[in-house]
């Protein structure tokens, strides 16, 4: 059976990785760029023809995630205006490096630190010491998260949100706020890639991500609204270790 004539059975395998892994990016504000990314340098796509595809497939899903969240009222609309222009400046930034120098020396560095966050958000969550309280150092981390987002494939999530997280801002709206935010992202970093790449940078795996993706996009904020602090904590520490740690392996392997 084929679609457009490409053929079903050869997208049914990215159409699921697209759907899991926006499922868990939309419940726990990270990994669908991580995983997305690691799939497709894996298979032999260049590492910005593979940032391309997984920032236009994010450009909807988080389009949907977003109105997911704000339809369950899990945003913080000021902490989204803090976040949404730095984080754009740097994924503008980090778009064009990419497309000009090799970027991927840093990243297992930024992986390292991302593994330690985890252990440390871990302890916390076990230890259930998470008081919440208005987080401080907000635009330097969107500056941050988009710059490394768009250079690494995938970042935002992982960056932006469990920082968020380490200076006490609250899970639920840290995730949701996180998505919201990340639609601007993605159509600003894909906008600078196709003017610096032009359309040829985007493959069949585009297609079977943006399906699976859109899928389970709607049920992100459901799962964030309705898992408690502590245990959405402790997912939020799990998937950044587990992501981190085989990103490192990844890297120098």
């Amino acid at each position: 059976m084929e679609l457009w004539g490409i053929s079903i059975l050869d997208i049914l395998p990215l159409i699921a990785v697209g759907f899991a892994a926006q499922l868990v990016d939309g419940a726990l504000g990270m990994a669908f760029g991580v995983i997305s990314s690691t799939l497709l340098v894996s298979v032999g796509v260049p590492p910005a023809a593979a940032s391309a595809s997984v920032h236009t497939v994010e450009s909807f899903t988080t389009a949907v995630s977003g109105v997911s969240h704000v339809a369950h009222r899990n945003v913080d609309w000021k902490l989204f205006g803090r976040l949404v222009v730095p984080g754009v400046i740097g994924g503008v930034l980090g778009a064009y490096v990419l497309t000009q120098i090799d970027a991927g020396t840093a990243r297992p560095v930024v992986l390292a630190y991302l593994s330690a966050i985890g252990f440390y958000l871990l302890w916390r969550a076990l230890r259930h010491e998470h008081v919440e309280k208005s987080p401080k150092h907000v635009a330097p981390l969107g500056l941050v998260g988009g710059f490394l987002d768009a250079a690494g494939g995938g970042g935002w999530g992982p960056v932006v949100t469990s920082n968020l997280l380490v200076q006490g801002a609250s899970p639920r709206k840290v995730i949701g706020t996180v998505n919201t935010a990340e639609f601007f992202l993605t159509v600003t970093i894909s906008a600078t890639f196709i003017a610096t790449m032009g359309l040829e940078a985007f493959t069949i795996a585009t297609l079977g991500l943006l399906i699976g993706g859109v899928l389970g996009a709607p049920l992100g904020g459901f799962v964030a609204k309705r898992v408690p602090a502590k245990p959405l904590l402790l997912m939020v520490s799990v998937v950044l270790i587990v992501t981190s740690l085989y990103g490192i392996y990844s890297a120098l392997t």
